[in-house]
């Protein structure tokens, strides 16, 4: 598989109410004359960007709470997240779109932030742009090592999900799970029990780096009203990290494991090596790694079993597929 499956329900400019596009608007300072539709990602709501009659650009993002409330409840984190950064932005030193405001018009919350000319990765993943991204990550994580915001640890933010090998081992049937999970699942669950002091940390993660919350300027100047800063990765490319409502503080090298399923399943290199492209992951503690990615696995098989949640009928099977990636890589490391 080298790409995820289709993504959430999306909404188009012209089908949200006309209250909210008029909101929106006048938010923007100026009427929309242009609205393209962005693909990526799993929110069940308008994800476009916008041009305005004053040349301006914006891009939007707006979700119905019946449509999916957890998805509101991120998009207001996010504008929280993103207004705190803000001073990094402006200067440069954090290579994220500014955010411009946000409207709760009920049941819609609305995030309008500035429009990045730039572009997802290529899939199957090519190797230049696979190093650009790594070595931005790594800038990353400088930049945002201590934190710069006070905000929740890893361990408080992750607590309900990273239960995943703990939740099949008490189910009286686990379900359809793999032969090799259902022999080591006791030994998994006492493993995934260890993953918050092993994930603990001083930095600020993005902790949801994938290729559609990437993308690549390729060092072009602004156009319109942007926040097109970035740091300049190699290959001349410029990574930009966009989509930041579960940004939290841990580990360094906790952003790699996240992101490495990911980038396997969509052609990437495995993840043991994508995890050996930046320092932090080639400092970090075999003991720590491991642990982090039985976390990561019990999470991604165990919601990989349930019910697709409102709106976002395909997560599921973009979970099962990188949940496959991520035990082999556990299988591996013990």
């Amino acid at each position: 598989m080298t790409a995820p499956p289709a993504e959430g329900v999306r909404v188009d400019w012209d089908s949200l109410p006309g209250q909210v596009r008029a909101g929106i608007e006048r938010m923007c300072g100026s009427p929309v004359i242009r609205a393209r539709s962005q693909p990526g990602g799993f929110s069940p709501g308008l994800a476009a960007r916008l041009e305005c009659a004053d040349g301006s650009r914006w891009f939007v993002k707006a979700v119905s709470s019946a449509a999916n409330p957890d998805s509101c409840a991120m998009h207001r984190r996010e504008a929280q997240i993103l207004r705190s950064l803000d001073p990094m932005i402006v200067s440069g030193t954090l290579p994220a779109p500014r955010m411009r405001g946000t409207l709760e018009a009920d049941p819609w919350t609305v995030v309008i932030l500035d429009d990045i000319d730039g572009r997802h990765p290529r899939l199957p993943w090519e190797p230049s742009e696979l190093a650009a991204v790594a070595a931005a990550v790594e800038q990353l994580a400088d930049a945002l090592t201590p934190s710069p915001i006070e905000t929740r640890s890893v361990s408080e933010y992750f607590a309900a999900d990273f239960t995943g090998w703990r939740t099949l081992a008490a189910a009286a049937d686990p379900g359809a799970i793999d032969a090799w999970s259902k022999a080591h699942l006791d030994e998994l669950a006492e493993l995934e029990h260890q993953w918050p002091q092993h994930l603990a940390g001083q930095t600020l993660l993005h902790a949801d780096i994938r290729a559609d919350n990437l993308l690549l300027t390729g060092g072009q100047g602004d156009r319109g009203r942007r926040g097109d800063r970035g740091d300049r990765a190699s290959g001349g490319e410029r990574v930009v990290f966009v989509d930041w409502p579960h940004a939290c503080i841990g580990a360094a090298f906790a952003d790699m494991i996240f992101m490495a399923p990911s980038v396997t399943m969509q052609g990437g290199p495995p993840p043991g090596e994508l995890l050996s492209m930046t320092r932090a992951g080639r400092v970090a503690d075999p003991e720590a790694v491991a642990t982090a990615v039985c976390a990561v696995a019990g999470y991604l098989t165990e919601r990989s079993l349930l019910p697709a949640p409102p709106g976002i009928p395909t997560v599921r099977a973009f979970q099962a597929a990188q949940g496959e990636i991520a035990r082999r890589w556990l299988a591996d490391l013990l």
